[in-house]
C-alpha cells in the first residue's frame, strides 16, 4: 500500500501533545513543526488517526511543497503535481488558502491560481473542459509560509473538535481538542480524583473521562476522507473495530461544579451523549463553598476570563479567593487556563509551569502547580 505524508495540525503549543499522542498509537520518525506533526502512513493510518488524535485539529495528506515566489510558479508547480491520482471525475475539491510571511500574500489570488491549476491537470486526464463537483469532496489548502508552498488534502471535514456529544453548550465553550490536551498536560490518572470547580458545560471532565476510558473520541462522527475510493470502506471499519475493543474498564470518579444550574443541564446532557455519564457527578455550588477532604488529587479548570473591562476586579477578586482555598492543598496538583496574564499576582503564587496557548483567538496561559506523586 502506498505511504503519504501525513500532517496532523494543532493549534499553537499543543505541537508536542499531537507528537506524544501520536507516539502513544506507534508512530515514529516524527518532525514537529510549527502547528503541524509530520508522518509517514498508509490509508489505514489516516482512519486511525482521525479517530484517536485528542488534541489535533485536522489530518491531512500532503501532495506536494515547493518554492513559489511568483503566481506563475505557483500555477505551473501546482499543476505538475499527480492530482489525477487523488481526485475522481466528479470530485468536490474547493480551495482554502493561507499565507505567512510570503510574497504572494493575497490569499484568493493564490486560491484562484491553485484551482486554475487543478483543473487544467483534470483536463488532461479526464478529456473534458468542465467538472460539475458533485461527488466526494476533497478540500483543498495552500499554505504559503516564507514562501514555501504547502498543497495537502483534508481527510477530516469538520475539525476533529466536533466529536458529536456537545450539541449544545455554555457561552464561552472550551474546544474539545483543547480540553483534552490540557487533561493530556496534566499528571491526573485514574487513581486521582479529578476535580473541575468552574466545569460550565464539563468539556474538561467528558474529556478526561474519555481517556480514562480509552474512548476514541471519532468513534462516533464521520470524516470526508471516507468517501474516497483511495480509502476502502474496509479500512475505516477495521480502524472502528480496533477502537471499540481498546475501550477499558475502570473505576473512578471526576466532581464537577458550578453555580449555574442551566450549564449544568448542558454538561449532563453532554456526558450522556458521550457515554461517560456514570463516571461524571455534576453538582451545583459555588465557589465559595467548595471543599475537598480528598488528599490527592488533580484541579483543572478553565475559571471567567473577565474579558470585559467591568468583570476584571470580580474575575481578579475570584483568582484571589482561589490561591486561599487551594493553599491548604498542598498535596494536590492544580491547573489553571486564563488569559490573564497577571493571574500569579492575584492567585499569590508563581505556577511551577507556564505554557502560552490560545483558546480560538485569545492568547491565554496555562498555569501548573504541582502536587507530590501519591504514596502507592
Amino acid at each position: 500500500m502506498d505511504q503519504w505524508d501525513i500532517i496532523a495540525t494543532a493549534t499553537f503549543g499543543l505541537e508536542s501533545v499531537v507528537a506524544r499522542e501520536l507516539r502513544a498509537l506507534g508512530y515514529k520518525d516524527l518532525k514537529v513543526e510549527n502547528s503541524r506533526v509530520v508522518f509517514k502512513g498508509t490509508a489505514i493510518d489516516v482512519c486511525r488517526t482521525n479517530l484517536w488524535l485528542r488534541s489535533a485539529d485536522r489530518v491531512f495528506i500532503r501532495i506536494g511543497e515547493f518554492s513559489a515566489l511568483s503566481f506563475d510558479e505557483l500555477f505551473e508547480k501546482t499543476k505538475a503535481l499527480p492530482w489525477e491520482e487523488w481526485l475522481p471525475e466528479d470530485a468536490e475539491f474547493p480551495v482554502l488558502g493561507k499565507s505567512v510571511k510570503s510574497k504572494l500574500f493575497s490569499v484568493s489570488d493564490c486560491q484562484a491560481i491553485v484551482k486554475k491549476a487543478i483543473v487544467e491537470r483534470l483536463k488532461q486526464k479526464y478529456k473534458r473542459s468542465w467538472f460539475e463537483e458533485t461527488g466526494p469532496k476533497y478540500t483543498i489548502e495552500v499554505g504559503l509560509l516564507k514562501d514555501v508552498a504547502t498543497l495537502t488534502i483534508d481527510t477530516s471535514g469538520p475539525g476533529l473538535h466536533r466529536r458529536g456529544y456537545r450539541e449544545v453548550a455554555s457561552q464561552a465553550p472550551l474546544k474539545e481538542t483543547l480540553a483534552s490536551a490540557l487533561v493530556g498536560l496534566s499528571y491526573w490518572n485514574t487513581d486521582r480524583l479529578l476535580i473541575d470547580p468552574f466545569c460550565g458545560s464539563g468539556t474538561i471532565l467528558i474529556e478526561a473521562a474519555m481517556m480514562g476510558l480509552n474512548m476514541a473520541p471519532g468513534l462516533n462522527r464521520e470524516f470526508d476522507a471516507e468517501k474516497w475510493p483511495q480509502i476502502p470502506g474496509q479500512l475505516w471499519e477495521e480502524a472502528r473495530n480496533e477502537a471499540r475493543a481498546a475501550r477499558k474498564q475502570a473505576d473512578f470518579r471526576i466532581l464537577g461544579y458550578d453555580i449555574d444550574g442551566r450549564v449544568l443541564r448542558i454538561a449532563r446532557h453532554n456526558a450522556h451523549l458521550a457515554g461517560v455519564e456514570e463516571y461524571i457527578d455534576f453538582h451545583r455550588l459555588p465557589f465559595s463553598d467548595f471543599s475537598t477532604k480528598t488528599r490527592y488529587g488533580c484541579i483543572i479548570s478553565n475559571p471567567p476570563y473577565g474579558e470585559r473591562l467591568g468583570e476584571r476586579e470580580e474575575v481578579r477578586a475570584l483568582y484571589r479567593e482561589m490561591g486561599e482555598k487551594f493553599q491548604d492543598m498542598d498535596t494536590w496538583s492544580i491547573y489553571v487556563l486564563t488569559a490573564d496574564m497577571d493571574f500569579e499576582r492575584y492567585y499569590g503564587r508563581r505556577a511551577h509551569k507556564k505554557r502560552k496557548l490560545y483558546n480560538g483567538r485569545i492568547r491565554v496561559d496555562y498555569y501548573q502547580y504541582y502536587g507530590p506523586r501519591p504514596p502507592n
